[in-house]
């Protein structure tokens, strides 16, 4: 039987003392808070610092190690290689493997378009951004290059403007920032996923971006919203424009953005055509949601929904059933599915390796001040680079003065290593100086090239005084900075993508099927007065009960589903349904409109158009100066509903009088100095913009000016038919008869 070690004897298996594996497998308690803390805590920094996190040059340590190979690789100005081959550099900077390294080069390539500026250039199948299901083709079937907007992130990288630090296995170096010349950090979307924390920087344009860095530069007080609209996604849509909220987002870097998709209908067809999606969603996600809808009988009006993204881009076809209003329909698809969606923001970078929630007045200040810094970096690598080169030229000025004796006492010289001691002591330059002259070529000693080379002083020490003084004076590093962001923003520079759409475009989606059509009156008073009664009631109603010294103006027969017009002296219009007010008799004073349909301070109705057959007709707007403008009712007509339409008409000159026509008729208007004139419309061209100035219609001389404008029946144009013109402008004429005309209202 083996003997068992004693307490002090080793064992011979393990090389140490029994004292030490006394109590291996003893379970020793610990705080589950110690535990965390020196196993969970290392990791979670790990990945907040060094993986999930972007920086103020507007990447991850992922993005910056691939395109960082790539760059040195030569694929900013060379030809595209195997996608398979970058990924393979890229494992000497980043060892997280392949998969994963081709992922992030997918993202950043343009042909997967989920960035608004990509830094990719790519050949093959990269998938699409906006759709699950479409997925990239292997490394080895790709090819890639850098995209020339990437000169911008590398530019004089090489001149100590970043640090670098060696990589994983101490054989090569990376940088730890890339010295971008523009806020990359704002250009181009950017989301991660840490622990216990996350970012989800959303993009804006360049030349936005652009512009607002170099207000703020100029003035640090600069309202950001003047230039920086909003985000704008590389997919386009359209963005709910809520200047609170974006006000919000800037300052705080957190907040939500509302984003709704982009469609045509095509009336040949029944189809509505989604071209443009927002960027929080995908293709399969909305038509998913769509077939879900329909199976659970929420929507019946679609009958078919397909995915047709080909060669001509983006696209979702719905088919949609007969007599089925597009428009109506979208309002409830936004309403219902990922065709509106929100994209929530969330601006957490890393400072200096702290992660930090900014607002993008702040972002946009750490980057002025990183590239400052990286301005600075270079300036001082030319300055060093100047001043040596200068050392070295102040030597070979020095040769100058005796050529024949350097020759003398290179060539008396007996051993090589003296050659550099005896040049010093000869011209009373140093080591350096002597060095460089010592390696000219023989050809070079002659007093043409040294005095060529030596030209280049003067130059040097302008260059040294200017690179000094911009090193003293951080207004001049500014103003370098300024200079690049203009290059920038007019080299790669693009419209908008993203449009906006208003809040008072949002509407409610309406079951209109359940709202009754049938004939009613309208009536408006003076005053603003409206009511809506129907015929049956009108038959057994009395008197109309109105305010003191109030009359009606206007009387309408016509349904309840029609849309009415309320013109203000505001040049605004106010749109709604006749089936938004209440049924009531002759008897009760009515709705009154400026309070109704939420008018603003000081504004007040002029005339109200009832808006029958899709839209048909004209509106016409008489102006003092004695100009007159006709404008198609179908321009007040919007896909969305809109509650409010500014600009309704010109505003430039003073409006003395307003009418709708269904079709040609005949008009007479009125000067101050009595005259009168009589004109068909068919001479007034219309004009599609709402706001036109118009045409000249009546003749004015000195301070006269048009007073009324009403219309004038067939009959009675005949009866008068001196006043009437063949063509416009025209004077008109003064008469006894227009005591008569004077008395004419409208028909």
């Amino acid at each position: 039987m083996a003997k068992k070690p004693g307490k002090n004897e080793k064992n011979v298996q393990s090389g140490y003392p029994d004292a030490f594996i006394e109590n291996a497998g003893v379970v020793v308690q610990e705080k589950i808070t110690d535990t965390l803390e020196k196993n969970y805590m290392p990791y979670a920094m790990s990945v907040i610092i060094s993986r999930a996190l972007p920086e103020i040059d507007g990447f991850k340590p992922s993005h910056r190690k691939l395109l960082y190979t790539m760059y040195k690789q030569g694929l900013l100005t060379g030809k595209r290689t195997k996608s398979a081959n970058i990924v393979g550099e890229t494992m000497k900077l980043n060892p997280h493997g392949d998969g994963a390294i081709y992922e992030t080069m997918v993202r950043l390539a343009r042909g997967n378009e989920a960035l608004l500026h990509p830094y990719v250039d790519s050949k093959g199948n990269f998938g699409k951004a906006y759709s699950r299901d479409m997925v990239p083709a292997a490394s080895r079937y790709t090819e890639a290059k850098l995209e020339p907007i990437c000169s911008e992130l590398f530019a004089d990288i090489d001149k100590d403007t970043v640090d670098f630090v060696p990589n994983y296995d101490n054989t090569t170096t990376e940088p730890t920032l890339f010295p971008t010349t523009f806020p990359a950090v704002l250009v181009n979307a950017n989301m991660g996923i840490a622990v216990s924390m996350a970012s989800n920087v959303c993009p804006f344009n360049l030349s936005e971006v652009c512009d607002t860095c170099i207000a703020l530069i100029k003035n640090p007080e600069h309202d950001i919203i003047s230039t920086l609209k909003g985000p704008d996604f590389p997919g386009g849509g359209f963005m709910l424009y809520d200047e609170d909220e974006l006000r919000e987002i800037y300052r705080t870097g957190r907040g939500s953005i509302k984003l709704r998709s982009k469609y045509n209908y095509d009336k040949s067809s029944n189809c509505i055509e989604i071209t443009q999606i927002p960027y929080s969603t995908s293709i399969e996600a909305i038509i998913e949601k769509i077939i879900e809808l329909v199976k659970l009988n929420k929507i019946r009006e679609i009958s078919d929904v397909r995915d047709e993204i080909g060669r001509d881009g983006f696209k979702i076809a719905i088919d949609l059933k007969r007599g089925v209003d597009p428009d109506k329909l979208m309002n409830k698809l936004y309403k219902m599915t990922p065709l509106q969606d929100n994209f929530s923001c969330n601006f957490n970078i890393l400072i200096g390796g702290t992660p930090k929630v900014m607002g993008v007045r702040e972002i946009l200040e750490e980057w002025v001040a990183f590239r400052e810094e990286c301005v600075k970096r270079r300036v001082y690598f030319d300055l060093n680079k100047c001043k040596s080169k200068l050392h070295l030229l102040r030597g070979l000025e020095k040769i100058l003065l005796d050529i024949d004796k350097a020759i003398r006492i290179v060539r008396e010289t007996e051993e090589e290593r003296d050659v550099v001691p005896n040049l010093m002591t000869g011209f009373g330059i140093d080591e350096v100086q002597a060095e460089y002259v010592a390696e000219i070529k023989l050809r070079h000693l002659n007093r043409e090239y040294i005095l060529n080379r030596t030209k280049e002083i003067e130059n040097l020490e302008k260059s040294i005084k200017d690179m000094e003084d911009i090193l003293a004076d951080k207004k001049k590093v500014r103003n370098i900075i300024v200079s690049e962001l203009k290059i920038v923003s007019k080299k790669y520079g693009k419209p908008r993508n993203t449009m906006f759409f208003y809040k008072n475009d949002i509407v409610e989606p309406d079951e209109e099927e359940e709202i009754p059509d049938y004939a009613v009156n309208i009536f408006l008073s003076e005053s603003g007065y409206f009511k809506k009664i129907t015929p049956q009631s009108l038959r057994m109603s009395g008197e109309q009960k109105l305010k003191d010294g109030d009359k009606m103006s206007i009387h309408m027969e016509v349904t309840n589903k029609t849309e009415l017009l309320f013109f203000t002296d505001k040049c605004q219009v106010y749109k709604t349904k006749a089936s938004a007010f209440e049924d009531t008799k002759a008897s009760v004073l009515g709705d009154y409109i400026p309070v109704k349909l939420g008018f603003e301070e000081n504004e007040n109705l002029i005339y109200m158009a009832a808006a029958e057959n899709n839209f048909e007709g004209y509106m016409l707007f008489f102006f003092k100066n004695g100009k007159a403008a006709k404008v198609p009712l179908n321009s007040y007509e919007t896909k969305t509903n809109r509650r409010k339409l500014a600009n309704a008409y010109s505003g430039k000159q003073e409006l003395c009088g307003i009418m709708f026509i269904k079709e040609d008729t005949n008009v007479i208007v009125r000067s101050s100095a009595g005259k009168a004139l009589i004109f068909n419309t068919t001479l007034l061209a219309p004009k599609a913009a709402r706001d036109t100035i118009g045409v000249q219609v009546m003749t004015l001389r000195g301070e006269n000016t048009l007073e009324s404008a009403d219309l004038i029946s067939e009959e009675d144009s005949v009866k008068f038919k001196k006043y009437v013109a063949a063509k416009i402008p025209a004077a008109g004429m003064t008469s006894k008869d227009l005591m008569n005309l004077s008395q004419m209202k409208l028909d």
